[in-house]
Parts: C-alpha cells; sequence; structure tokens
C-alpha cells in the first residue's frame, strides 16, 4: 500500500459518452495510482521498467484526475534522480517499495525523454496553482532543457540520444523532435512566468519548428510508424490547414476503421498509445468528433476487466499483445479524455494557443 492519501478527484471531467463512465473512470485512475511507488516512480507496470517519458504522461493523467499529491510525488522522483548534467538515463528498474537505490538499465540519454519534464511541470503549475512547487522544480527544467539544446544541429533539428559511452548521436527523429518542441514551449511559459526570459530557447525552439515543417530530410525515415505522421500536430509545431492535410493524407493508410490507430504499417496491429494520441490531435485540429470516435473503437479490444488498458491488439488474430496493461497507455487515454471535457491545465499543454511559440527562424 502506497503512502498517498486519496486526492478531491475530478472525474467528472473524465466522463465520455461510449468511452468512460465516472466508475470507469475511476478505475483506471486507480490502476495507474496501484502501479506507483512510495517513492514516486511510476513504471510501466509493477515489475517492469521505467523511463521518463511514460513517467511523465501518467503523472499528468493523475493531476488531471485530481490526484496532485501522487503527480507531485512523481515529479519530486525525477528530480532526485536527475543526473548532474541535466539529463536522466533511459531506462530504470522498477523496485520493492522502500528500496530507492539502484542503477538505470539503460544508460542511454534520450532527449525527448529528458524535455517531456517541462510539459509536466506547467501542467501541475496550472493544475494546482503552486507557486512553490513550480518554485522548486525551475532548476530541473532549467538543467533538463539546456541539456537537450546541446544536442541541437545546425539545422535546427535535435540529435536523439546520448549512448552510454558520451557519444552523441546526431540523427534526429521526427517523433520525438515534434514532444521536444512541445517541451520548449511549455518550458518558456514557465520562464515567462517566472520573469527569467530565456532568448536562446526562443530561438531555438524556432529552428526545431522550423525544421519540422518545411525540412523532413533533416530526420530519419520512420515514415512507417503512425507516430511520424501525427506527432508533428500533436506536438504543435504543424497547424492549421498543413495539420488538417497531413492528416487526411495518411488517414487511411494508419487508421483501421472500428480498431484503433496502427502503429507501423503494414503490420496488422492497432494499439492504445497511438490511438488515444491520434484522438489528441484530432482534438488539438478541432475536430472532437472524430476524435471521440477513436476513442470508442478501442474500448471493446484493449480496456481490460480492471480498468487499464493493453498496450495492443492484433487484429488478424484476434488477440491482445503484447499481454501487458501499461500506466502510459492509460495515461493517454485520460488525457484525450480530460482534453475533450475542457480541462484546463489539459487543453493548455495540448492546444498550445496560449504557450510561447519561439522566434521565427525564416527560411533558414
Amino acid at each position: 500500500m502506497t503512502a498517498f492519501s486519496r486526492g478531491p478527484g475530478r472525474t467528472e471531467r473524465l466522463v465520455l459518452s461510449g468511452v468512460l463512465t465516472a466508475e470507469q473512470a475511476a478505475e483506471t485512475v486507480a490502476g495507474i495510482a496501484a502501479a506507483q511507488r512510495e517513492d514516486g516512480a511510476i513504471p510501466w507496470f509493477r515489475g517492469h521498467h521505467l523511463d521518463p517519458w511514460d513517467h511523465v504522461e501518467a503523472a499528468m493523467a493523475l493531476d488531471a484526475a485530481g490526484e496532485h499529491e501522487r503527480a507531485r510525488a512523481a515529479y519530486r522522483w525525477l528530480a532526485r534522480h536527475q543526473n548532474p548534467d541535466g539529463s536522466w538515463y533511459a531506462a530504470y528498474p522498477d523496485l520493492p517499495d522502500g528500496v530507492d537505490a539502484a542503477g538505470p538499465t539503460d544508460r542511454g540519454v534520450e532527449t525527448n525523454f529528458c524535455a517531456y519534464v517541462a510539459v509536466g511541470v506547467w501542467h501541475h503549475y496550472l493544475s494546482t496553482g503552486d507557486d512553490a512547487f513550480l518554485d522548486s522544480m525551475w532548476p530541473t527544467v532549467l538543467a533538463a532543457i539546456e541539456c537537450v539544446l546541446l544536442l541541437q544541429q545546425p539545422g535546427g533539428q535535435i540529435g536523439w540520444r546520448r549512448d552510454p559511452d558520451g557519444t552523441e548521436v546526431a540523427d534526429a527523429l521526427l517523433t520525438g523532435n515534434s514532444s521536444i518542441y512541445q517541451a520548449l514551449r511549455c518550458a518558456l511559459a514557465i520562464a515567462e512566468h517566472r520573469e527569467e526570459p530565456q532568448p536562446d530557447w526562443e530561438v531555438a525552439a524556432g529552428r526545431l519548428a522550423h525544421a519540422i515543417r518545411h525540412h523532413p530530410e533533416r530526420f530519419l525515415a520512420k515514415d512507417r510508424y503512425s507516430m511520424d505522421w501525427y506527432y508533428p500536430v500533436l506536438g504543435g509545431a504543424v497547424t492549421g490547414a498543413a495539420a488538417k492535410e497531413r492528416i487526411e493524407s495518411g488517414w487511411d493508410r494508419f487508421v483501421v476503421p472500428g480498431l484503433g490507430v496502427r502503429c507501423v504499417v503494414p503490420n496488422p496491429w492497432v494499439t492504445g498509445g497511438e490511438s488515444c494520441e491520434l484522438a489528441l490531435a484530432l482534438w488539438v485540429m478541432g475536430e472532437s468528433d472524430r476524435a471521440v470516435e477513436i476513442l470508442q473503437w478501442i474500448q471493446p479490444h484493449l480496456r481490460a476487466d480492471d480498468g487499464m488498458y493493453w498496450t495492443g491488439y492484433v487484429f488478424d488474430d484476434q488477440a491482445v499483445w503484447p499481454e501487458e496493461r501499461t500506466t502510459w497507455t492509460a495515461g493517454s487515454l485520460l488525457l484525450a479524455v480530460a482534453a475533450l471535457g475542457g480541462d484546463e491545465a489539459t487543453t493548455a499543454v495540448f492546444g498550445g494557443e496560449r504557450l510561447p511559440n519561439g522566434l521565427d527562424a525564416g527560411c533558414c
């Protein structure tokens, strides 16, 4: 049993017709909470590893459900485990409650994993108005963003990883960079709120956005993966008519009507995380009806009896695969529902209308 007190609950924002009832929402929130350790860490599931990005995704879902103490503990865990250079390792082992010391299982450093803390911290502040929390986490965010920007390349894109031996990998991933762009905008919002301007971050964000919008050749070719299709929209770099055109161009390739979104083509495998993230991207575009429809599709085959969500479903075999129910899949579902329900913090960090954009990089 964890040491956390029960939060005030906000499941009224997590009710969506055909997707979640209040009781079902409470079950999903309880499932994420049950996986969280006493030290605040949120592994994929108990007995599996933790990575910083998915840890933050689950923490944001807890905030959307009103479980602010649990979310705050998750961010405190990140602050305690941050490396001196501002990074986190790519993966940490799950540990028994009461044990908070073990080496990472992957000593590489992934830039989008490290940047995402800014999204979570800003989301928590908007959920709670807790200035003391924001003050205490500012050094963590500052160090993380500075670490990430060390891998920004001359073309604006950001290298995806630093290997365990310290080798910097300059190759850039479009999905990861789109997530970093969202994180940079949230970091700039935190800096603006604190009246601590970060002009270098503004330039970096502008250069990154330009690369995402206009220079696909600067990123590794991963267009078989649905995340590379929708993430530039979800991360806020591609908007308006360009976003609409992008989503429509890949719809028939990635979307399986009645089932969800393929992780990778041509595999007959739809996944909960990708389906929920596409729903969020559709909401960002103002297409809430299609977003709700996607979320409704995945319920029969991906929602488990305990309220958690299976990672994926192989529809040719009519089989769940892999047989794991992950906190980040459940978290992505709750965040999509929260956005559709008008949760202010969630709409702010994903809608992006009030987030700084960075400086226009022109035609470089």
